[in-house]
């Protein structure tokens, strides 16, 4: 009883163990196919691993050998093969070369541009219409200096004589005493004081009313002769001063046209093909400032001392016809008077 008793529990526990072997042994053979599948894109993953390392690897590396790395055994191929991971990129070489970056093309320069910038090189390298510009810029400039000095000598003793001419005037009573004192030389006071004596003899019969009159129009022509001679050279400082900076103008502009046409010819706008030739033009305009600006200058100091000159002039009229008055005065009172002959 008591054995089949146990045998009954053992057959009870039994069925149902071998049901559940029944039932586990088909699935067994999926799993262990599911685990080989997903074994294979750990082995690719590795393998795209090195392959990159192998291809960041410099010179120095690739010449020692790469340290072997364990690879896992091989598991069984599965049934359906699985897609192939995408390739990884290439990535750039750091020890490619880099090109240089192309030089600029040599510009070509005229070969007939100065090198040398001063003054005479400019000149020398200039246009032959800025070149006759610069000459007679030049020459108005030392003109300009020859008349400074030679009316500052002629001023200068004019006004000494003229000064020594009046005090004789002065200091004399009569105008033929006058003209015993006063310098022998042609200067204006002298010529004054004996155009008054020869129209007072030439009027010696005639009634005196009217000999103060034509010995005044006798002075005033010959202060008006005097003016003229001081201020004879003046005039080209005026003509210089006026046109020089135009002048300079015009040979600014010529050399203005010349630097555009070499820049035209040698195509391009580099400063060293544009600048000699603006150079060359301001040369001209410097020039005619220079010519202009001491022609100017002087003429107004001439100016001033010839109205100074000419303020000496009437004053010596003036006293002549004071001289000839008093002679006429004194011959109408019946005095007689030292004729021009006697004081000579």
């Amino acid at each position: 009883m008591a054995r089949s008793a146990r045998a009954e529990r053992v057959s009870g526990v039994a069925g149902p163990l071998l049901s559940i072997m029944l039932l586990v042994l088909p699935v067994s053979p999926n799993v262990a196919s599911a685990q080989v599948q997903a074994e294979p894109p750990q082995v690719h993953q590795t393998q795209a691993h090195q392959t990159q390392a192998h291809q960041t690897q410099t010179p120095a590396d690739a010449a020692t050998p790469a340290p072997a790395v364990p690879v896992a055994p091989a598991a069984a191929a599965p049934a359906s093969p699985m897609p192939a991971a995408p390739a990884a990129a290439s990535p750039v070489s750091v020890t490619d070369p880099v090109s240089p970056p192309a030089a600029d093309p040599p510009v070509d320069r005229p070969a007939d541009l100065p090198r040398d910038l001063s003054p005479l090189g400019m000149f020398l390298a200039a246009d032959i219409v800025v070149k006759i510009v610069m000459v007679g810029l030049a020459l108005a400039s030392i003109l300009t200096w020859t008349v400074w000095l030679a009316k500052t000598i002629e001023l200068a003793a004019a006004r000494r004589r003229i000064r020594a001419d009046l005090d004789a005037l002065e200091n004399s009573a009569t105008l033929d005493a006058a003209l015993a004192r006063l310098v022998p030389q042609d200067g204006a006071v002298t010529a004054l004081a004996r155009a008054a004596a020869v129209e007072m003899d030439a009027s010696s019969e005639l009634a005196a009313a009217g000999i103060k009159e034509r010995i005044l129009s006798r002075l005033e022509r010959i202060e008006a002769a005097a003016s003229r001679q001081i201020a004879r050279g003046t005039g080209i400082l005026a003509t210089i001063g006026s046109t020089a900076p135009f002048v300079g103008l015009f040979g600014t502009v010529w050399g203005i046209m010349n630097s555009f046409i070499g820049i035209s010819k040698a195509q391009t706008t580099n400063l060293a093909v544009v600048a000699p030739g603006i150079a060359e033009a301001l040369l001209a305009t410097a020039l005619g400032l220079i010519a202009a600006i001491p022609a100017v200058m002087i003429y107004n100091a001439f100016a001033r001392q010839i109205a100074a000159y000419r303020g000496l002039v009437g004053d010596a009229a003036a006293a002549v016809l004071r001289l000839a008055g008093r002679d006429l005065d004194r011959h109408a009172a019946g005095r007689p008077r030292a004729t021009r002959a006697a004081a000579e």
